[in-house]
């Protein structure tokens, strides 16, 4: 018997999933790598890719794999953020606390929205994360607790020091830069192990057909309670880092027109896949800085949200699987022919 014709499936399996493997390993290592290259705006920039990209993430585990379309993530960042510039204090705070502190906020705050909002379905789900998101918006918008539409400025960033030594010093842009990173990675690691998890598979069976996932005896409720508190805590994680970075905080960062630029990001990059939710990131941050630079477009650099929109339009009609199923269609390798 010929084993031709079964070998080549399994290599080429193989092949694809040491390509898989070995694709976020050398991402990783040259984000690691950049620094050393680029100058301060470039790396400000690759910076704040970072950090929506971990937002993007979080969205994408309610979007992409539970099915649960939320236009009130930016509660959650921006709490986190506001958390993160509240609790400094005036002296350097240390980020061992900070960074939980703020998770555990978006998710007590999640806890609270999703509890409520996920009794809901559809249309009414979407206006109703809309609606918490506003109220937490208008909190520090309207009281002097946020500092009204100015915001507030952090003091001095977080640190980390053990035994007298510092490791970590947020007020050096490497060291963010960094920390940024490895949170990145730790996001995107944890997301795939959830995905590969039974929890996963779960949420998944959710987004395909609830009725029949509640018919097999899963309580569909509390699953989906939980991917929405985690993917609130996942989204504090990029709320303290934009704090981090920015050094002051705005009711903005709760609008939602936040929640919608996140919403456009994983639709860009391709619903249903992490690796599309980073790539929309990236594609969505950079697209606003191209239209937004008045270099190129001179006056109609303040109309960006125009041609920005355009091309979301374009996007989605072009590419209804995002630009992750165009980098697939160009990586798919051609099916062996088999002679009969």
């Amino acid at each position: 018997m010929n084993s031709t014709p079964l070998s080549l499936p399994v290599s080429r399996t193989s092949r694809r999933g040491l390509q898989a493997s070995l694709l976020p390993l050398a991402v990783v290592l040259l984000l690691a790598a950049l620094p050393a290259f680029m100058s301060s705006y470039s790396a400000d920039l690759v910076l704040r890719i970072m950090v929506y990209a971990i937002f993007a993430l979080s969205l994408e585990l309610l979007v992409g794999t539970t099915g649960l379309v939320s236009l009130g993530h930016a509660g959650f960042f921006g709490i986190a953020a506001y958390v993160t510039v509240l609790a400094s204090g005036d002296n350097a705070a240390s980020a061992f606390w900070l960074l939980p502190a703020s998770m555990l906020a978006a998710g007590l705050y999640a806890l609270v929205t999703g509890a409520l909002s996920l009794r809901t379905r559809g249309v009414y789900f979407i206006m109703v994360t809309l609606a918490f998101a506003q109220m937490a918006y208008f909190v520090f918008h309207d009281t002097p607790v946020g500092g009204g539409s100015d915001g507030i400025f952090l003091t001095s960033r977080p640190v980390l020091a053990i035994g007298g030594a510092t490791l970590l010093d947020l007020e050096k842009s490497g060291h963010i830069y960094y920390l940024a990173l490895a949170c990145l990675v730790g996001t995107y690691a944890l997301l795939a192990a959830v995905l590969r998890s039974r929890f996963g598979h779960a949420l998944a069976g959710i987004r395909i057909n609830e009725q029949r996932m509640r018919a097999a005896g899963f309580n569909t409720y509390f699953y989906k309670l939980a991917a929405f508190v985690l993917a609130a805590m996942l989204a504090g994680v990029a709320g303290f880092l934009m704090a981090a970075k920015n050094g002051a905080v705005n009711p903005e960062l709760l609008s939602w027109h936040e929640s919608g630029g996140v919403l456009m990001m994983i639709i860009l990059g391709g619903l249903g896949s992490l690796r599309g939710a980073v790539l929309g990131a990236v594609a969505f941050v950079l697209l606003k800085e191209f239209y937004a630079s008045s270099a190129i477009f001179g006056a109609f650099a303040e109309r960006w949200q125009l041609t920005l929109g355009l091309t979301m339009i374009l996007f989605v009609a072009l590419l209804p699987q995002g630009l992750i199923g165009l980098a697939r269609r160009f990586t798919r390798s051609p099916e062996p022919h088999h002679a009969h």
